[in-house]
């Protein structure tokens, strides 16, 4: 199967400093690599209401069937968010909030077509200390474990003012090969062989 890469957007502005370190690592890809972009602050997502135990149906939100389609139609998907209060962004979480509700939808078996495929970081952030972003990378590491997918990690990089992140030598040499390594299968901390 060729790699198709789901690129989410979760910054508030367009072309910020996460999505710059996204493209730059993108650039690397072998040519022919299916790639889609999406923000999601551009797109009509409310926030997420569990009615897993009502007996109420839930109709799809505005754009949340082409964001489960685009989803499902991706191999890798690169959460792209920068570093909001040391997690990810809102819109990036009101995403990974509606995984529950496809989680509990029979068809199409949303985990089961979920599992093997691999899940990525991007983030900027304008701390130095990377250590700051682990509850970002716990985040999207635990949803890949729970998922069954693979983790490639979070390719970090300092940036606060427009463009600055292209200044951080270690973040664009780490872009150059980020897409590149063999991402191993997430696994909790707690899991036994």
């Amino acid at each position: 199967m060729s790699r198709s890469f789901l690129f989410l957007l979760g910054s508030a502005r367009a072309d910020g400093n996460t999505e710059l370190l996204a493209r730059a690592a993108a650039e690397q890809l072998p040519g022919g690599t299916g790639q889609r972009w999406l923000h999601l602050a551009q797109l009509r997502l409310p926030d997420y209401c569990d009615a897993r135990h009502a007996e109420l149906s839930r109709p799809d939100a505005d754009d949340e069937a082409l964001l489960r389609e685009a989803t499902l139609a991706a191999t890798d998907v690169v959460i792209a968010s920068p570093l909001y209060w040391y997690s990810v962004s809102s819109s990036t979480k009101r995403y990974l909030d509606y995984w529950s509700k496809w989680l509990s939808t029979p068809a199409p078996g949303f985990r089961a077509a979920m599992a093997g495929r691999t899940l990525w970081g991007v983030t900027a952030m304008a701390h130095r200390e990377e250590e700051v972003a682990e509850p970002l990378v716990l985040t999207l590491h635990h949803t890949a474990a729970y998922m069954g997918m693979r983790f490639g990690g979070v390719l970090l990089g300092n940036g606060s003012r427009p463009g600055q992140v292209l200044a951080d030598e270690r973040a664009v040499a780490r872009a150059k090969t980020f897409f590149a390594q063999e991402a191993p299968l997430a696994r909790f901390p707690y899991d036994r062989d």
